[in-house]
């Protein structure tokens, strides 16, 4: 291997070189793919051409960063230089200077490197299916399923995702029993993904009339959009019943069998949906949450099997376990896996959610390194 780092190399423990051999293999590879990708007979197989331009953009962020840090250390290695000329004392005063900064530099870029570099959720950049369930608390945690429902949409907006209603089951007074979103956008598994489990909150609900705070849970469980290629469904697996919609108080809003009913024999997932006129339509919206959730099934059994799956701190998502508190009267939401509360309560539920998820995701890569060192 050519050293194209000159002394600043033998910088590094032998843990950074294996980190820089990685790197540099990643660098040739994204080069290669940079060939491939411009190549016209690549071109002209679409199929394969899109797999390549992934494959490509995947490592574009490394390669980017991974050449910052190579002219970082060949401003280290220059800089090393010119001290051993002995320069005069003002001149030494700059060099040592800009070194420090570089060295500053270097290790946050290490940092930022190693974070890269961290096995990547073969999940992450799909859409998601998001099911939100009213639990304990009756009408009020109906109510407060709907407040979610909006807190997703509007966060969704503000980061240009789509969101389509898969499945819904209102409450007279305007809550959910249930409901069940799909939500399009780039990345959108990366960043929900740790919103699953029980949300609580805590507020004088519009029903009472004494005027007592109550607590309320709703559950939320994410789930990555199943592609064809994730899973198969055997229809011989399938029970696919048709009855007509209903409304609140479950009066009929629909002369035709247009609801369907999917059960799938071997786990016994039960699917409904009702919100389109057409039985087709309500068909392939009820078997899109079915692979979805024989996907998160699957992947549940996967991590069980590698090394225990050590509990991190952000949590399993498991949809029973508390990972927030919504408190109305003292406008906060505490997220218990981080410890994090904030303060800004309306906003949060308009759905500026970001300083909370990138937190929620600063801590998960923290945990990754740790188990990786």
């Amino acid at each position: 291997m050519i050293d194209v780092y000159g002394g600043a190399k033998r910088e590094f423990e032998a843990g950074s070189d294996r980190m820089l051999d990685k790197l540099e293999f990643i660098e040739e590879k994204y080069e290669d793919l940079s060939h491939k990708i411009s190549d016209p007979e690549t071109i002209s197989d679409q199929e394969v051409w899109r797999k390549l331009m992934k494959e490509h953009a995947n490592l574009e962020p490394v390669v980017e960063k991974f050449r910052e840090y190579k002219s970082v250390l060949k401003g280290i290695e220059d800089s090393n230089e010119m001290l051993t000329d002995k320069p005069d004392k003002e001149f030494e005063e700059m060099i040592k200077l800009e070194l420090a900064e570089l060295h500053d530099k270097k290790e946050m870029m290490e940092e930022e490197l190693k974070i890269l570099l961290l096995p990547k959720d073969p999940n992450d950049e799909k859409n998601v299916i998001v099911e939100i369930r009213g639990a304990a608390g009756g009408e009020e945690a109906a109510l407060f399923a709907g407040d979610l429902l909006r807190m997703y949409t509007r966060y969704a907006e503000r980061v240009g995702w789509q969101i389509d209603i898969l499945s819904s089951n209102a409450t007279d007074i305007g809550g959910y029993k249930e409901v069940i979103f799909e939500i399009q956008g780039k990345g959108a598994y990366s960043r929900l993904k740790y919103e699953s489990g029980a949300h609580r909150v805590q507020r004088i609900p519009t029903t009472e009339a004494g005027g007592r705070i109550h607590t309320s849970t709703s559950t939320v469980a994410v789930l990555p959009e199943a592609e064809d290629v994730d899973v198969e469904i055997n229809m011989n697996d399938l029970r696919i019943d048709v009855f007509r919609s209903s409304g609140h108080g479950g009066q009929s809003v629909n002369t035709t069998d247009s609801a369907v009913r999917v059960t799938h024999l071997p786990t016994g997932f039960v699917v409904s949906c009702q919100d389109e006129k057409s039985q087709l339509k309500n068909k392939e919206k009820a078997i899109k949450i079915l692979k979805s959730r024989l996907l998160e099934l699957e992947t549940e059994k996967h991590n069980a099997e590698i090394a225990s799956d050590r509990k991190s701190k952000v949590g399993t998502g498991d949809r029973s376990e508390r990972i927030r508190t919504y408190n109305f009267p003292q406008g906060r939401v505490t997220d218990h896996r981080i410890g994090l509360t904030l303060y800004q309560l309306d906003t949060f539920m308009d759905g500026d959610l970001d300083e909370m998820i990138d937190t929620l995701v600063t801590n998960a890569q923290a945990e990754k390194l740790k188990s990786a060192e």
